[in-house]
């Protein structure tokens, strides 16, 4: 991975008493090795990535840098890797046949980095998630976040509701079939952030 001190980003925060949280595009080639180890734990079943080589996650992700309505991020603090984040069009995804869309919709896909030798982290996942939040709804000028964790994710559904998240309905995410990408069917808890709720008084 390519020293991510000098990768431009597209959000920069400040957090007190947390640090400096950027936002970057994923570089395929660059990045693959960190995304493998990430979508290759147990933890991370439910990401659908687990048994993927590191080469198919640069495809994957490289296929992914070539759509207007799909992107990945890396979420990076005080210069290490941190998440993955990935946002993306709800009317030009399979999570647009299931709730009613509506102007100024984003949505967004997150796995966080496993914790380090330091074990626990009480309150840094929201801190870090603050900085996501502000990215999705603030710098691109959106309305509303929707999130689509699988029904059995229990720990990724309360993290959500600790956010802010309204839960919303329990859907059927349709399979895809396509010649780039293969998704199976997923039953998925939709969950959603208004920007009036995350930041009261905002315009």
């Amino acid at each position: 991975m390519s020293d991510l001190r000098y990768r431009e980003a597209v959000h920069e925060q400040r957090i007190d008493g947390f640090g400096t949280v950027r936002i970057l595009p994923v570089d395929p080639s660059a990045d693959a090795g960190v995304i493998h180890r990430w979508v290759s734990e147990e933890r991370a079943v439910f990401w659908g990535m687990t048994g993927v080589s590191v080469a198919e996650v640069a495809e994957i992700y490289g296929h992914m840098g070539t759509l207007e309505s799909h992107h990945a991020f890396l979420v990076v603090k005080d210069a290490h890797a941190a998440a993955l984040l990935q946002t993306y069009e709800p009317e030009a995804d399979r999570v647009g046949e299931c709730y009613p869309v509506r102007a100024g919709d984003i949505g967004v896909h997150l796995l966080i980095a496993p914790a380090g030798e330091e074990g626990a982290r009480p309150g840094w996942t929201a801190r870090l998630a603050s900085a996501i939040i502000s990215y999705a709804l603030l710098g691109l000028d959106r309305r509303r976040i929707v999130v689509d964790p699988d029904v059995r994710n229990v720990k990724a559904i309360a993290r959500f509701e600790r956010l802010g998240f309204e839960q919303g309905p329990a859907v059927v995410l349709p399979e895809v079939n396509l010649p780039d990408v293969y998704l199976p069917e997923k039953h998925a808890q939709l969950a959603f952030l208004r920007r009036e709720a995350a930041f009261p008084g905002s315009a």
